[in-house]
């Protein structure tokens, strides 16, 4: 784990005070001023606000012919118990638990010709635009790498779902691990009231005389002002910046109303609107093989209630040009509903959901065969999503990086945008 000041976690789970600042889900025992001067050693120091990516992991695998790819004609083995739509834009429908992004489709696409590359449990193709097994870094760590941290100080990075291995920055570092939240981390963000500003200062200069020292032995000059970034750690404390974006009780009781039960969606919108450069999210547990429909009743509701908030708000906010959110899980499920009125995973035939970043919306591009069964119209990957999302964010995905070999490594061997969002 990566913590401020270098504690490890309690065994028990919980957090201590110092060791509230979790970056990422494995050991590394750097702090964060160690972080901080790496950051900025990759990118020169500068800082600047990014354009910024939402990914929301609806891990399990959505059914694409529940959601966004309705088959209304099929036999009733394969089209399930929902009814399409229509949407703010002709010719374009969606399932009947998505009322409230029916009514602003003009702000949303869905490609629904996405082929994954796998069919387990594994959402390393869509963090990363590779499939298990070959340590490629995720999305985020990539943005963490090449923007370094944001605005205000904001880590470049945060990580609101579940710990995963598809998060992990490979290559590029421990130090572009994402900063996850969790336990009582906002109420630590904030200096002990026993000990004043005065006396964190005071730390501050017996700690750059210990550094003086460490300098006198460090031949390769990787201790070179790191006084400057550890004042940096302080001030993230000091200045409230992460716990003011952290906070959901700074909202208005309105907004809050509007996000009850999907939070997340929420914080999701502070943290980029604090100038976090990647957020992941997660919302359900979408590995429906037995009473999917049930599920689905519960929790698309859900889904689309926070997902319409956030893309609202992004856009009453003026961020929808400079925020890419991509909604998706590691691949579709079967269209043939098994005997257990559930749905199995299904590699051929997933769908997509992206919105701003400047790209093109209020369409659905591709489709699949009149069951559902497969991509026949403009097939693409995963990793081309990746790349559109890339190229909309700034980012080149033929940049390469070199590896622990010393080898360079492209973003993407997959490059190729989906023409239809450029």
């Amino acid at each position: 784990m990566l913590t401020l000041w270098g504690e490890k976690q309690r065994q028990n789970g919980g957090l201590t005070r110092r060791g509230f600042l979790k970056i990422g889900a494995f050991g590394a025992g750097l702090t964060l001023a160690d972080m901080l001067r790496q950051r900025a050693s990759a990118d020169g120091g500068a800082t600047r606000r990014p354009k910024s990516v939402i990914m929301i992991c609806l891990f399990g695998g959505p059914p694409h012919t529940d959601t966004y790819d309705l088959k209304p004609n099929a036999p009733a083995e394969y089209r399930g118990e929902f009814q399409p739509i229509a949407t703010n834009v002709p010719g374009v429908n969606v399932c009947e638990l998505f009322p409230l992004q029916a009514r602003m489709w003009d702000k949303f696409a869905v490609v629904r010709s996405v082929v994954a590359g796998q069919s387990d449990h594994r959402d390393h193709e869509t963090h990363t635009g590779f499939i298990q097994g070959l340590a490629r870094p995720c999305f985020g760590s990539v943005i963490s790498k090449i923007r370094g941290v944001g605005a205000n100080g904001m880590p470049p990075f945060v990580n609101l779902r579940f710990e995963s291995s598809a998060l992990e920055p490979t290559y590029l570092g421990l130090e572009h691990r994402a900063f996850t939240p969790r336990g009582d981390a906002l109420a630590n963000l904030s200096p002990l009231p026993t000990v004043p500003v005065e006396r964190l200062n005071e730390r501050r200069a017996m700690l750059n005389q210990f550094d003086g020292i460490r300098r006198e032995v460090d031949a390769t000059g990787t201790l070179d002002g790191i006084d400057a970034f550890r004042g940096r750690a302080y001030d993230m404390i000091l200045s409230g910046e992460v716990r003011r974006a952290l906070d959901l009780s700074r909202e208005d009781l309105r907004v809050r109303e509007r996000y009850r039960g999907v939070e997340k969606f929420l914080l999701a919108r502070r943290l980029v609107e604090a100038g976090v450069g990647a957020v992941t999210m997660d919302i359900g547990n979408w590995d429906t093989h037995f009473d999917n429909f049930p599920y689905c009743r519960e929790w698309l509701p859900k889904v689309d209630r926070g997902l319409s908030a956030l893309i609202q708000d992004l856009h009453d906010r003026g961020l929808d040009q400079d925020v890419v959110t991509v909604m998706w899980g590691e691949f579709g499920r079967t269209p043939l509903i098994n005997n257990r009125a559930g749905r199995d995973h299904w590699q051929p035939a997933m769908s997509a959901l992206i919105a701003g970043g400047g790209l093109c919306m209020g369409q659905m591009i591709g489709s699949t065969t009149s069951r559902g069964d497969e991509a026949c119209d403009r097939p693409y990957r995963v990793p081309q999503v990746l790349s559109t999302v890339y190229r909309a964010i700034g980012i080149d995905p033929a940049q390469t990086f070199r590896d622990n070999t010393g080898r360079p490594m492209y973003l993407l061997d997959e490059r190729e945008p989906i023409a239809e969002l450029i």
